[in-house]
């Protein structure tokens, strides 16, 4: 079988009985102009070793696959979507591994060598901790294009000063550059979750903070945003002499996380880091 010969999308779900999972936060793209699009807005793929996690039925596979890419990996942790992604293996010889297991084990530099780049309509139930620790190793990543249910992707691009911004904007933003990139409707899935869902384009920064500073970033955000109707000067006690910290940082403890830069935080992150 080849890849004009595979069966529609549709009829693959059926064949394998591949019902979507809310267990496994399953929400599957079915249409392949939207798939196409979302493999579009990925930018140059010509030699990239591409990871999909989460592929479900392999719509998003299909794309990628008829992309330039040098390969597709795709990480899944349904044994159902598997057996259906043999099929797409089997038809595309050489250019699609299929890894099964828990992605959120997995590591993208150990996976496939460079240049990588992340692309996927990810499973809404791990997509947090999932884009979390890619951003804790962004340096080994070319770029990540993701999707996201519209209010995570909201938060992720958030500015300063706005209901949506947080702790996920901040790591997001500190370690690379976010991009909205487009908008989908429920109807757009199947089956059709309760809201919209978006994709966002990350590009990493050139400068690795590496381990240590990346871990004083995630301290001082989980603080400073933990009790984010608390001033800094009192949110920041569990990192201990919060007053010497902000005032150091040249920053005025009766302010809120919400109003902080993303160099404002990096700031902070810098000083508790050399603490350690």
């Amino acid at each position: 079988m080849t890849g004009a010969d595979l069966p529609s999308l549709r009829e693959t779900v059926a064949r394998h009985g591949l019902d979507a999972r809310k267990s496994l936060g399953q929400h599957f793209l079915l249409d392949p102009a939207v798939c196409a699009r979302i493999a579009g807005l990925a930018g140059a793929l010509d030699g990239r070793h591409v990871i999909e996690v989460g592929p479900g039925p392999g719509g998003l596979t299909r794309a990628l696959l008829a992309s330039p890419a040098a390969e597709v990996v795709a990480v899944e942790l349904d044994r159902r979507a598997v057996a259906v992604l043999a099929d797409l293996a089997a038809a595309h010889p050489g250019r699609l591994r299929i890894v099964e297991g828990d992605a959120l084990k997995v590591d993208p530099a150990a996976l496939v060598p460079a240049p990588r780049k992340i692309i996927a309509n990810l499973p809404y139930n791990v997509a947090t901790p999932l884009l979390v620790g890619w951003l804790r190793g962004a340096a080994a990543l070319e770029g990540m294009t993701l999707m996201f249910q519209q209010e995570v992707a909201e938060r992720i691009c958030a500015a300063p000063d706005t209901e949506a911004y947080g702790r996920l904007s901040v790591l997001a933003q500190w370690r690379c550059r976010c991009e909205m990139l487009l908008r989908l409707p429920p109807g757009a899935f199947s089956p059709p979750p309760k809201v919209w869902s978006a994709v966002v384009g990350f590009t990493p920064h050139a400068e690795d903070p590496g381990p240590a500073l990346f871990a004083a970033m995630e301290r001082t955000t989980a603080a400073a945003f933990g009790q984010r109707r608390k001033m800094l000067r009192g949110a920041l006690k569990s990192l201990g002499n919060a007053e010497a910290l902000l005032a150091t940082a040249g920053i005025d403890g009766a302010r809120r996380a919400e109003t902080l830069s993303v160099a404002e935080f990096d700031r902070l992150a810098q000083l508790v880091a050399a603490r350690s």
